[in-house]
C-alpha cells in the first residue's frame, strides 16, 4: 500500500488548548478517580510526524474522558517536533535533534548529553515511571495492517490480545540503536507487573491511522479498567476484527553501512510480507546476501529510511494463532 495522496492526507490538529497541562509539564494532563486502580498513561507524538497520536489524544481530552478508578494521564510527547510539521516534507518533523524513542535507557537519561528530545524525555519521565499501564501511539512509514508491539513479556502479550485490535501482536525486544519508551524500566522486567504497549496504527499520513489510533486507545482504556463500555462506545465504535495472532521476532537486521555498497533490499517489501522458504535473499550489504533464517519468515516494518545503526527490518514467525479478545 502506498502513501495516501493529496486531499486524502491526514492533517495535524490544533493542540494549543491543552498546552498548559496540570502537572507542571506542558501538554500533559492527569486525572484522579479517588478509587484504587491502575495508573494509566496514554502518549502520542513521540515522533512529531506521527499525527494519529495527536488525533487520538485530542479526542480523549475533547470528550472529557476520566478514569472510573485509578488515574489517567494523557501526554503529547514531542511537541517541539510536531510544531515543525510541514505537509510538503512531513518526515522532517520526526524529531528536532534525535529520535525521542531511542533515549530511554538510564545511562542516556541520567547522562550529561543534551538535546531537545532528551530534555522533553527527562521532563515526562516521572509520568512514564509512575505508570502501571502505558500505551504509546505511533504510525508507520509504509501502509499495511496495524500492529501492537507487546515486548517479550507474557503479560504484555496477554493485554494486547485481550484488546482484540490490532489483531497482530508483535513480541519484540527493541532496537540496537537505543531503548524505546515502551521498554523503559519495569516495563521490560520479566519479574515486574507494569505493562507498556506500542501501537503502530497505519501509514503516517493516512486518515485510517487516526481512526485506528482512536479505537486502539478506547480498547486499551477499557481493557485496563479505566473506562466502562459505554464510555468506550463514546470514544469509538468497536469494529469486528479477526482473532489475534502473535508474531515473535526471531532476528533484527541492523544497517551497518550506506552508500554504493550499503544496505539495500532486493525488493520493495511491504510490512508483514511473508517469505515461504528459509535461505531466501531479501537484502544485500557490502556484497553479502542477507537471507531469511526460517520458513514462513514475516518481514516486520521494513524501513524506507536506511541509516547506519538503525533497524532495517525485523524478522519473525507466527507463534500464536486465533487468540480471542476479552473486551469484545
Amino acid at each position: 500500500m502506498n502513501s495516501p495522496q493529496g486531499l486524502d492526507l491526514l492533517q495535524p490538529v490544533d493542540i494549543s488548548a491543552y498546552a498548559r497541562g496540570n502537572l507542571g509539564v506542558s501538554h500533559a494532563h492527569r486525572f484522579e478517580s479517588g478509587r484504587a486502580g491502575e495508573d494509566v498513561v496514554v502518549l502520542g507524538l513521540v515522533h512529531g510526524n506521527e499525527l494519529c497520536g495527536a488525533h487520538a489524544l485530542k479526542r480523549l481530552l475533547d470528550l472529557g474522558i476520566r478514569p472510573r478508578k485509578g488515574s489517567l494521564t494523557f501526554c503529547f510527547a514531542n511537541v517541539a517536533a510536531y510544531a515543525t510539521y510541514d505537509t510538503k516534507v512531513p518526515t522532517r518533523a520526526r524529531f528536532v535533534d534525535e529520535d525521542m524513542n531511542r533515549v530511554w535507557d538510564h545511562t542516556t537519561l541520567d547522562g550529561p548529553r543534551n538535546s531537545v528530545e532528551l530534555a522533553r524525555a527527562r521532563a515526562i519521565r516521572p509520568l512514564v515511571t509512575g505508570a502501571t499501564r502505558l500505551l504509546d501511539i505511533h504510525s508507520m512509514q509504509s501502509g499495511g495492517e496495524s500492529l501492537m508491539l507487546s515486548g517479550m513479556t507474557r503479560r504484555g502479550q496477554h493485554l494486547a490480545i485481550g484488546m482484540g485490535f490490532p489483531r497482530l501482536v508483535i513480541a519484540d525486544s527493541g532496537h540496537a540503536s537505543g531503548r524505546r519508551l515502551r521498554d523503559h524500566g519495569a516495563f521490560a522486567d520479566p519479574a515486574a507487573t507494569e505493562i507498556a504497549l506500542l501501537a503502530e496504527c497505519g501509514q503516517h499520513q493516512s486518515p485510517a491511522a487516526a481512526e485506528n489510533a482512536i479505537e486502539i486507545a478506547a480498547r486499551f482504556l477499557l481493557a485496563v479498567g479505566s473506562i466502562d463500555r459505554d464510555t468506550a462506545a463514546r470514544i469509538a465504535p468497536f469494529r469486528r476484527h479477526a482473532p489475534s495472532k502473535v508474531i515473535e521476532v526471531t532476528e533484527r537486521i541492523t544497517v551497518t553501512r550506506t552508500g554504493r555498497d550499503g544496505f539495500r533490499f532486493v525488493e520493495a517489501y511491504e510490512s508483514l510480507a511473508t517469505i515461504p522458504r528459509a535461505g531466501t535473499v531479501i537484502a544485500e550489504e557490502a556484497g553479502k546476501p542477507i537471507r531469511t533464517p526460517h520458513d514462513n519468515c514475516v518481514l516486520i516494518m521494513p524501513s524506507r529510511r536506511l541509516v547506519a545503526g538503525q533497524t532495517a527490518v525485523r524478522l519473525g514467525r507466527i507463534v500464536g494463532h486465533d487468540a480471542r479478545p476479552s473486551v469484545e
